[in-house]
């Protein structure tokens, strides 16, 4: 389709023409009767691209398999799913196409786009068929190449540990062992890096929650729905375009715990709300769990630590709340293919006034001495499925 005759058509539009259907009538003015009808619903789906939803990037993101969707140039689109990156077919007219389409969205998601802020991070409104959408867009000069757009759909984490099981995220001994976890009441951590799948073993463990327990989820976007007859979820609402109406994940903990849960859950903790969700789970809330990023087991007291030092707690309590809040970290690992797993279970000790997790299950087998193993069950209670 000719990019001069779809830019007509756009200011045609811009013109504040009022009709049934202003895009389908401003082709038709343009085109003057010069085009036939397959043309005319070529030049309406190329006009739509530049005022409507995600224009020609939507099929991407409709697609049940696709994480991300990445424009690093006109020419160069990418598609992350099952199978890692994949550059798709989607082309842009040129590099003032990619602009308008990184501002338009960027206004939908009540923020401002231009020269004098070159970047931007917020979430489109309406969840859709699709799942969430988080978008991030940078503009040139700051993206040397070019306007750089990245959209990560964040679809509800649904799956049981059963369907994890089934698809191998585990065997029959980590399911029964997560299981124990669950059951005993034992506060845990689910890491890995991004896309590893930490949101959807949480999801499988809190459906494994029993039903006459009440879980209050805080998070900053709602992707956990777990099968769970009393799941609340508070989601953190970002400021608007004046800077006003936050309301962070710091203060939802606070608010949860007014809630009366039996399980406090933080869907990622990025930030302060750290000290938050180490102070209420020991304080009697036992059971709870959060997500974090970390490249393994044990990164996470470093992790933690820094990420506290945000809320203003020193080393030394960051380090005694941390064992004492917490007793059990999954780690989560995406392999080649994109295959996802449970890789590493490992558990909290205190070690010379520093915390340490030290591992005790990897890939399907006990690792370490059994006497670290007292909180989960010994192996025998674990229905003798796991190799000692």
């Amino acid at each position: 389709m000719n990019t001069e005759f779809v830019d007509r058509v756009r200011h045609r539009l811009a013109g504040g023409h009022r009709v049934a259907d202003p895009v389908a009538q401003a082709v038709r003015a343009e085109a003057g009767g010069a085009l036939g009808h397959g043309a005319v619903l070529d030049a309406v789906r190329a006009a739509r691209d530049e005022f409507v939803g995600a224009g020609p990037l939507a099929p991407l993101l409709e697609d049940p398999a696709t994480t991300d969707v990445l424009v690093t140039a006109p020419d160069e689109v990418w598609a992350d799913g099952p199978t890692g990156l994949v550059r798709t077919e989607v082309r842009f007219a040129g590099e003032e196409a990619v602009r308008r389409l990184a501002q338009r969205l960027a206004l939908t998601a009540g923020r401002r786009l231009d020269d004098a802020q070159p970047y931007v991070d917020g979430w489109l409104p309406g969840a859709g068929p699709h799942g969430r959408i988080r978008m991030h867009a940078v503009l040139p000069p700051v993206a040397v190449n070019g306007t750089c757009l990245s959209l990560r759909v964040l679809r509800p984490a649904s799956h049981d540990l059963e369907a994890l099981r089934a698809l191998g995220v585990f065997d029959a001994a980590g399911a029964e062992l997560l299981r124990r976890i669950v059951s005993r009441r034992l506060a845990f951590l689910v890491t890995g890096g991004t896309g590893a799948g930490k949101t959807t073993l949480l999801a499988a463990l809190l459906g494994a929650v029993p039903p006459g327990e009440r879980i209050v989820c805080v998070e900053d976007a709602g992707e956990l729905q777990p099968a769970h007859p009393q799941f609340v979820s508070l989601i953190a609402r970002p400021p608007n375009v004046e800077g006003a109406g936050e309301v962070g994940l710091p203060e939802l903990v606070r608010q949860a715990l007014r809630m009366r849960p039996d399980r406090l859950i933080v869907g990622e903790v990025r930030g302060a709300e750290v000290c938050s969700l180490l102070n209420a789970l020991n304080t009697g809330h036992d059971g709870g769990a959060c997500t974090l990023h970390a490249n393994s087991p044990a990164e996470v007291p470093a992790r933690v630590e820094a990420l506290a030092t945000l809320g203003g707690l020193g080393r030394e309590a960051v380090h005694s709340q941390l064992v004492a809040a917490i007793r059990v970290v999954l780690h989560m690992r995406r392999g080649p293919g994109g295959r996802r797993r449970l890789a590493e279970v490992g558990v909290l000790r205190a070690d010379r006034g520093r915390a340490r997790v030290l591992p005790v299950w990897r890939a399907g087998r006990w690792t370490t001495d059994r006497r670290l193993l007292a909180d989960l069950g010994a192996p025998g209670e674990l229905g003798g499925a796991i190799a000692c």
